[in-house]
């Protein structure tokens, strides 16, 4: 090719295109994907397969906190969300992480699944805000899905209608509530430093069991809750459930470390 960059058509030799036998080629570096993670800010726990700790990921990820949402600010209703002012907070940090680089985003509760629309217009990378995202490919396989979270009287329709769910299918999503006065709800949502695991654990376990004993016909339970996954395979041994959480969505879960191979499962689509 010339100096203009046009098609050199006289005949005669060229320099060699491909390197001589033997010889590698240069390959570019590949590029380790990044996630990004807006966290609410919070100082409780977080154990291995909570969605806020380095450990649940296999690949770098970039924590942003939005200073001053704490956990009441956001498990709210869309009216009480809109309220609280913090729309404009969440979508300067995904903008911020879009520049940084990061290849996906993701948040650190369901509840936030109120924002899909917005926080996914704002940026070009995906956003992935809540495992309630999996519901609508969930119900195109099974009747009735359950849902575990730590609000059952703020989680409604609007939430399950903002993860894509069709109207006619909102009933079929069977929604049950951790105890708000047990270790799990009251250490979360009142942002406290300290929290019995073992007892946290025993709440989800209850909440599962009392949403299995509503709906018996239950196969899979999604996890609203990013702070419930830590007690996944407790729940399954409890119940015999496909138990999913935000880390399994098809979007994240090849970021995510892998369980324990008996606890391993398919992802499941965020739609």
């Amino acid at each position: 090719m010339n100096k203009d960059e046009s098609i050199n058509a006289i005949p005669g030799p060229v320099a060699p295109v491909l390197p001589p036998v033997g010889v590698a080629a240069p390959l570019a570096a590949p590029v380790t994907p990044v996630v990004g993670v807006v966290m609410l800010d919070t100082q409780f726990p977080r154990p291995p397969g909570d969605v806020g700790n380095f450990a649940s990921w296999r690949v770098p990820v970039n924590f942003q906190v939005v200073r001053g949402i704490w956990p009441d600010k956001v498990v709210q209703s869309a009216k009480g969300l809109r309220a609280g002012r913090v729309v404009p907070a969440f979508v300067a940090i995904v903008r911020g992480l879009e520049k940084k680089g990061v290849s996906v985003i993701t948040t650190s509760c369901g509840f936030l699944v109120l924002l899909q629309k917005e926080l996914q217009a704002a940026v070009r990378v995906p956003v992935v805000t809540s495992s309630l995202l999996q519901l609508p490919g969930l119900l195109r396989q099974e009747a009735q899905v359950g849902v575990l979270t730590i609000h059952a009287g703020v989680l409604g329709e609007e939430h399950i209608r903002s993860a894509g769910v069709p109207r006619d299918r909102v009933a079929d999503v069977i929604v049950q509530g951790v105890d708000r006065q047990g270790e799990f709800a009251s250490a979360i949502l009142g942002n406290k430093p300290q929290m019995d695991l073992a007892r946290a654990e025993a709440d989800v376990v209850a909440a599962a069991l009392a949403l299995q004993a509503r709906a018996p016909q239950l196969r899979t339970v999604v996890l609203e809750c990013t702070n419930m996954p830590p007690y996944a395979a407790a729940i399954r041994a409890a119940t015999g459930w496909q138990v999913l959480g935000l880390l399994d969505s098809r979007v994240l879960a090849p970021h995510a470390a892998p369980p324990a191979a008996s606890e391993s499962e398919p992802a499941v689509e965020a739609t």
